[in-house]
């Protein structure tokens, strides 16, 4: 009959598994929300390479944002990759880009930018 008392702080770990490596078609504006303005950007293939899962990017998907005032680009990204054993894998990403205003304001011409940025 043993009885824990206490809190543990619960911990939290990554491990690398894959990269993704994505094409991209140009970028369609859908024009201003009040808040940003949405842009829709179609996922047109790639490769998935990593320890456990090699793979390719499907031709369809996209990535869906918004462009806040602040630069800051709400990214919601929906696609689907194929392992190289047949699985068909959905992915949805969803973050926040953000960072210094050259470095945006480069990104959102299509420039090159240094990923290490």
């Amino acid at each position: 009959n043993e009885h824990w008392s206490g809190s543990m702080e619960p911990s939290i770990a990554t491990r690398y598994v894959f990269t993704i490596t994505a094409q991209i078609a140009g970028v369609t504006s859908a024009g201003q929300l009040g808040f940003g303005e949405r842009r829709i950007i179609p996922i047109t293939g790639g490769e998935v390479r990593g320890k456990d899962l090699n793979g390719k990017v499907l031709g369809f998907g996209a990535d869906f944002q918004i462009v806040r005032p602040d630069s800051s680009i709400e990214l919601e990204a929906k696609y689907a990759i194929e392992s190289d054993d047949g699985a068909t894998i959905y992915v949805e990403n969803r973050g926040i880009r953000c960072g210094p205003i050259e470095l945006i304001q480069k990104l959102n011409r299509g420039e090159a930018v240094d990923p290490a940025l």
